[in-house]
């Protein structure tokens, strides 16, 4: 989808050796709803549904577990990065260094690697819900209207009206799918509480706030961290205290803003370019577990779930 075709320009000028796969994924689930309805015989296909929506509400408590518990850590990609060699650096720093989700481009081949190379939940974003579908039948088990930087970056924001009616029909399209959205940095404090009010009742399941864009830290050292993170820590400070769904502090968080994120309010942090800007694995991995660290994370948590399948024919 042409971003400008729902977006407004702010102006008119603004036109290696650790990638080990283990080859598993939470549950052992595909995500293909269809196809295994239609392998059943006729007469067995309301049992079908039937399971299919259980393994599906399963999964989907899985996911969200850890945002509930106010321990989530999402290592996020980005939106429109599809280097694989990048993306599969990120996965696997993701995935050994604690944290408990991970966040791609929606690429159907990118989840194919991600899950390939770690059994933590992948999360796809995108701006077009048409897309999230294929990604989530090719092993995506979240979704999340967001992750906007890179757009900010074309002159292109997005309205509080867009971002709903994009929420809607993500919820039309996957509705049991557990779904994140972001609400823009660009509007005010107060109009991003309203928007977020607005978000929740039309089903989004985590709100994600950002701010790291818009900051222009002074300070150095631990002092300009935490003013870089200040505008998502307002944020989530705002929003947590307006709606009863988890909210993820993102943008500009680090290991030293990352407790600061959870005392305001936040369920998790999302984090992205102190991870996936670093050139080598190693030191993805390093900052990964920096972060886990300070948020009392612990990659042993996440015992090794039975395999699954929604394969009719398995179920039968």
């Amino acid at each position: 989808m042409n971003p400008s075709s729902i977006c407004m320009p702010t102006s008119p000028s603004s036109s290696h050796s650790l990638l080990k796969p283990n080859r598993s994924s939470l549950l052992g689930v595909s995500l293909v709803p269809l196809k295994p309805l239609l392998s059943c015989p006729v007469k067995r296909r309301g049992h079908c549904l039937t399971t299919t929506r259980a393994i599906l509400s399963t999964s989907r408590e899985l996911v969200l577990k850890d945002f509930q518990e106010r321990r989530a850590l999402k290592i996020i990609s980005g939106l429109r990065n599809l280097d694989r060699h990048n993306v599969a650096s990120v996965v696997t720093a993701a995935d050994k260094g604690g944290a408990t989700h991970v966040d791609i481009a929606c690429d159907p081949e990118l989840v194919r690697l991600a899950i390939s190379l770690t059994s933590l939940p992948v999360c796809v974003s995108s701006v077009d819900p048409s897309e999230f579908s294929p990604a989530v039948e090719a092993g995506a088990l979240m979704v999340e209207i967001g992750n906007y930087d890179s757009f900010y970056e074309l002159g292109v924001v997005f309205s509080p009206e867009q971002i709903l009616n994009l929420t809607r029909e993500t919820k039309r399209i996957l509705p049991s799918v557990p779904l994140s959205v972001t609400v823009p940095h660009t509007l005010s404090l107060p109009d991003q509480v309203k928007l977020a009010e607005l978000l929740e009742q039309e089903g989004a399941d985590i709100i994600q706030t950002e701010g790291g864009k818009c900051s222009n830290p002074i300070g150095s050292g631990v002092l300009g961290l935490i003013e870089k993170a200040t505008p998502t820590l307002a944020a989530a400070y705002s929003i947590s205290g307006a709606v009863k769904i988890p909210v993820l502090c993102s943008s500009g968080i680090s290991s030293v803003t990352a407790p600061m994120a959870i005392t305001a309010g936040a369920a998790g942090v999302g984090v992205g370019s102190a991870v996936n800007k670093l050139n080598d694995v190693v030191a993805m991995i390093a900052e990964v577990r920096n972060i886990a660290d300070s948020l009392n994370v612990s990659g042993t948590s996440k015992a090794a779930h039975k395999d699954k399948s929604l394969m009719c024919n398995q179920i039968l």
